[in-house]
């Protein structure tokens, strides 16, 4: 196993951990995150406005490093315009992200605590994963 898949792992459980810890791998503190309206708990907030602080951080540290600890090239996000796929695909996590009071992050974390109720929910996020991939190949298939 190489230093960046090592490094990549240990970063991977670290976050993992991070989610159990706070309670952000069930489902109903999330929904309750998102009932504004009802019995809010602001907690999901807290956890992630406390993302930010090592994240600006980490951001000032790179931009002074001529390369990467582990990697020979930095691999930054590209700038894109807001298009159909971007707007349809944030609404798509939205609503499932509501309905379940789950996302992938969590969804993960959580096969290592609660792995049952877990488990269909990775299942179905991989089988939409898989869906969206074979779509838009056959789509750039078609047009070539």
């Amino acid at each position: 196993m190489t230093r960046e898949n090592v490094l990549a792992l240990l970063s991977g459980v670290l976050f993992g951990a991070g989610l159990a810890i706070s309670g952000m791998i069930d489902p109903a503190r999330v929904r309750a995150f998102l009932d504004v309206t009802g019995n809010w708990d602001p907690t999901l907030g807290f956890v992630m406005g406390g993302a930010l602080l090592p994240m600006a951080v980490a951001w000032q540290v790179a931009k002074r490093l001529r390369k990467p600890l582990v990697s020979n090239d930095f691999h930054l996000p590209s700038t894109s315009d807001v298009d159909w796929r971007l707007i349809s695909g944030a609404a798509i996590f939205g609503i499932g992200w509501g309905l379940a009071g789950i996302c992938p992050g969590p969804g993960i974390a959580a096969l290592a605590v609660q792995p049952m109720s877990a488990l269909l929910f990775v299942l179905a996020m991989a089988a939409g994963m898989r869906l969206h991939s074979f779509i838009f190949s056959a789509r750039s298939l078609s047009r070539a």
